[in-house]
């Protein structure tokens, strides 16, 4: 039985063309470097966020924290926003990891505000103080929203005046870019190292990249080794990545589209709240007045209907479009919810 699955960009399928390439790669042992597949994608990655290197990770929550821990010492603290996905979707690995301690800042729908940043920064020499040892900023961030050219730069400014280096997760990177009508490039260069995802959307079964100047790429690649990271013949991975890279990224735009017809149709069924603030990727967040539908109730007639969703969190429902979900998809779906109803 295929479903429509709105539970996450996650969860897409690679193409037949990937499914191909995967079959056919060239391949060697990556942790000596001679998996010419892994190579051409890691040159190609940092091509396309505009870095000197690139290093291929199993996965995006593996890349922030390579990049953490390549980037900090143990007992340092890093800057960040309360609601990212460092914070709150990482299972706590920065302190399990790297050893350092977050200091969390309130955002405006994941725009770290700079005053705040600044003042944040541990800038006394006291014997009672951690060191400010990185920054990080996310865009597009989960929360459904792109943080705007302006403000990345700021915080890069201000990270520069202290010798702080500014992480980017950028899982979704080219749903940003898209957004804001520039290339990924422009974006990135507001960091000093950046994590993006392939498999978030762009149909890559497996893997996300890491990027920065080759010095830090090369110690990043000694502890991808110490975590674990260290593949073999990773080129049938690659191979789909390169697809992804080459041929997926503005395709993004469709799931976009879609989103917005999604939250349009939902805001029309009486007792459902769209944020419409929030609307500027993939995500289509929203809550429900209680008399509406019982959590339970919607999440078990979808799956009986061939829809997968998942439940409330912090209050929130949210729907997520993908490579596999088409507009006719979301006719079908709000059909099975106003059948719900």
């Amino acid at each position: 039985m295929r479903y429509i699955d709105l539970r996450s960009d996650t969860v897409t399928m690679p193409t037949e063309e990937m499914r191909k390439a995967m079959a056919e790669a060239e391949v060697g042992d990556d942790v000596y470097q001679d998996d010419p597949t892994v190579n051409r994608l890691e040159k190609l990655a940092a091509e396309k966020v505009g870095k000197e290197a690139a290093l291929f990770v199993p996965s995006g929550t593996f890349g922030n924290q390579l990049c953490v821990m390549t980037h900090t010492n143990r007992g340092d603290e890093i800057i960040l926003g309360e609601d990212c996905h460092i914070t709150l979707h990482e299972v706590g690995a920065a302190a399990v990891i790297a050893g350092v301690q977050l200091r969390t800042l309130p955002s405006k729908n994941g725009m770290l505000d700079p005053k705040q940043v600044e003042k944040a920064i541990r800038c006394e020499e006291d014997i009672h103080y951690p060191h400010t040892g990185l920054i990080c900023v996310e865009n597009a961030h989960g929360l459904g929203t792109v943080i705007p050219l302006d403000n990345l730069k700021e915080i890069k400014d201000i990270g520069e005046r202290h010798n702080i280096p500014v992480h980017l997760d950028g899982a979704r990177i080219f749903n940003a870019a898209l957004a804001l009508g520039v290339d990924a490039k422009d974006i990135a260069k507001y960091c000093d190292s950046i994590m993006f995802c392939l498999s978030k959307g762009l149909g890559a079964p497996v893997g996300s990249m890491v990027a920065g100047t080759r010095e830090f790429i090369e110690k990043a690649r000694k502890n991808r080794k110490l975590m674990g990271g260290g593949m073999r013949q990773a080129g049938i991975l690659a191979a789909a990545g390169i697809i992804a890279l080459e041929k997926m990224t503005e395709r993004l735009i469709e799931d976009h589209r879609n989103a917005a017809y999604l939250a349009d149709q939902l805001s029309r069924i009486p007792g459902v709240h769209v944020k419409d603030d929030r609307l500027d990727i993939n995500m289509v967040f929203f809550e429900m007045d209680d008399e509406v539908i019982p959590e339970q109730k919607l999440v078990e007639h979808f799956r009986k209907n061939g829809i997968k969703i998942s439940g409330i969190e912090e209050g929130e429902w949210r729907f997520v479009t993908n490579l596999n979900v088409s507009k006719e998809d979301i006719d079908y779906v709000i059909e099975k919810f106003k059948e719900c109803l």
